[in-house]
């Protein structure tokens, strides 16, 4: 590992646990995304996870709150700009939508129910965020 890369692990492992203490299970290769996306049944929460102001001001905390109100079934996460290949592998699954991170996706049995990308993260109050999770988490549950 050079340099570059020691620094940016060592700055992101905040940004990681913030998740990681919410519940949340690190997806690092793609191996752990093909294996997970292969077995996982009922409703999952993955978070695109991203260093920019929008995932530590709106999209974690954000997550973090939703979860107090509604659990799914698995909740992961992968992290752009740093597990490249498997942020790669897990956009691999719904491809339909553009890359984007942070952003939020809620799959059932490995299969895309919805997405929210940047876009409605970033300028958004984490309340308003959180009730946009809260309630699509609700509809995919119960469905």
């Amino acid at each position: 590992m050079n340099a570059y890369e020691e620094y940016m692990k060592a700055i992101v492992q905040p940004m990681r646990q913030e998740l990681v203490d919410a519940g949340f299970t690190e997806l690092t290769t793609a191996d752990e995304v093909h294996e997970f996306m292969a077995t996982t049944k009922g409703v999952s929460l993955v978070v695109i996870n991203s260093v920019c102001g929008c995932a530590a001001g709106s999209a974690r905390p954000a997550v973090r709150e939703a979860l107090k109100e509604i659990k799914p079934d698995h909740l992961v996460t992968v992290f752009a700009g740093q597990d490249r290949e498997a942020t790669a592998a897990m956009r691999s699954y719904f491809e339909e939508v553009p890359p984007s991170s942070p952003s939020i996706a809620i799959l059932r049995d490995g299969q895309l129910e919805y997405f929210i990308p940047r876009e409605q993260i970033e300028g958004y109050e984490v309340e308003q965020i959180r009730d946009h999770i809260v309630g699509v988490l609700k509809q995919a549950c119960n469905a």
